[in-house]
């Protein structure tokens, strides 16, 4: 089952609002002035504490630049769950070699965004397509190789 990450940050954000209390907001000269959008954000950022968030968020926009062209072209972070990051590579070789190369690689990340917090990393090779369910599977077939018989 995968997990949908901008469902979990929404949760996360939402049931963390309940739960703590307003914060006092910067005391501003008037608030009907306009303000910069920078410090607006900036602000709205702090007081409802979005930085780990947006630093995670930004681990995924920024992943060729943090890994290089090379393991870009050939992997994708999935999801970050509980300082768990799942990359999913395009081949099995890939996922070995960057299996191999794991702390190296978490190094990396942990330097690159700070404010994410990565701990470990999960591995994961290309998905195959399951032969459990479907329009045209048999119970008890053997999969692909039991379709004509």
């Amino acid at each position: 089952m995968k997990r949908d990450i901008a469902r979990e940050l929404f949760r996360s954000y939402r049931s963390g609002l309940r739960k703590k209390k307003e914060l006092p907001q910067e005391d501003r000269v008037d608030l009907n002035d306009p303000q910069q959008i920078g410090s607006i954000l900036s602000e709205i950022v702090v007081a409802r504490d979005w930085r780990k968030g947006i630093a995670e968020g930004n681990l995924f926009s920024d992943w060729r630049e943090i890994v290089g062209n090379e393991i870009a072209d050939h992997s994708t972070p999935i999801t970050m769950y509980e300082g768990r990051l799942t990359i999913q590579t395009t081949s099995t070789a890939w996922s070995t070699q960057l299996r191999l190369m794991e702390g190296d690689l978490l190094r990396t990340i942990q330097k690159s965004a700070p404010g994410a917090v990565v701990e470990t990393l999960s591995i994961i090779g290309p998905q195959a397509p399951s032969w459990k369910r479907g329009l045209r599977t048999i119970r008890g077939a053997q999969g692909p190789r039991d379709t004509f018989g």
